[in-house]
């Protein structure tokens, strides 16, 4: 999902193959709404456009960046996603919150990966100010909620071939 690769390039939305089964969880954070709101929309759209039934989505608000990982957690332990995607938004501040909160979503992904029950994408913007998350919210730069639910639909069919 690298900006540079998409740049300039409209994002092909793959069609969900018929044998993927289980739903696809969303958890997006409630921190800078304005942003995730917009990712969260391209991310269900996306969904919906490749052929994901509107019931086999489930979406979730969470308070904040950290606890997305808490929410996928805690649904392929009780459940059996066909993924999990999780939204977010984290603009540098002046203090090292910042690092703090990237380092943690972004290992509590990995490890959630390494265990290998369901897939877990990574859909949080790790930005230096507002404008770099605007444009990567439907600006110019895609929709990165998008593109997490292409990644989404492509990893839950990889584990199913």
């Amino acid at each position: 999902m690298a900006t540079e690769l998409n740049k300039g390039k409209e994002l092909e939305i793959v069609r969900l193959p018929h044998y993927v089964r289980g739903k696809f969880y969303v958890f997006s954070a409630k921190w800078n709404d304005d942003v995730v709101g917009k990712l969260r929309e391209g991310c269900i759209e996306t969904l919906l456009s490749a052929g994901v039934k509107a019931e086999n989505i489930v979406w979730r608000e969470v308070p904040g960046t950290v606890e997305l990982i808490y929410g996928a957690a805690s649904v392929i332990e009780h459940f059996e996603p066909a993924a999990v995607i999780i939204l977010g938004c984290v603009i540098r501040g002046d203090t090292p919150h910042f690092d703090y909160v990237c380092h943690i979503a972004s290992e509590g992904t990995a490890l959630l990966n390494s265990r290998g029950k369901a897939p877990v994408i990574f859909g949080v913007l790790t930005v230096e100010n507002r404008e770099q998350a605007l444009a990567r919210a439907g600006g110019e730069l895609g929709n990165k909620g998008s593109e997490a639910a292409v990644a989404a639909i492509e990893m839950a069919s990889l584990l199913l071939e």
